[in-house]
């Protein structure tokens, strides 16, 4: 194979990743509006959907470019929706 069909495969795969990692990063932006917004109302929620994609997004950060995401914890909305009132 030539260098330039190497190089072409390459940034491709690259590409891939990162269309992933955008729609992984706004379904966790998803969850967490959700989850706030349940906290401030006084619902019930939980961090696992959050948690979910936050461990597929690191599972394709370790594969290069994307960057890696905390876990979130209850406390974390809590304290986040507290701030946000």
């Amino acid at each position: 194979m030539s260098v330039h069909k190497e190089i072409t495969k390459h940034v491709n795969k690259q590409n891939r990743r990162i269309t992933k990692f955008m729609a992984l990063d706004q379904q966790r932006e998803y969850y967490i509006e959700q989850a706030l917004q349940h906290c401030r109302e006084g619902k019930p929620f939980t961090a696992d959907d959050i948690n979910e994609v936050t461990t597929r997004i690191n599972d394709l950060a370790k594969q290069g470019i994307p960057p890696r995401k905390k876990l979130v914890t209850i406390v974390m909305i809590e304290k986040y929706a507290g701030r946000k009132k």
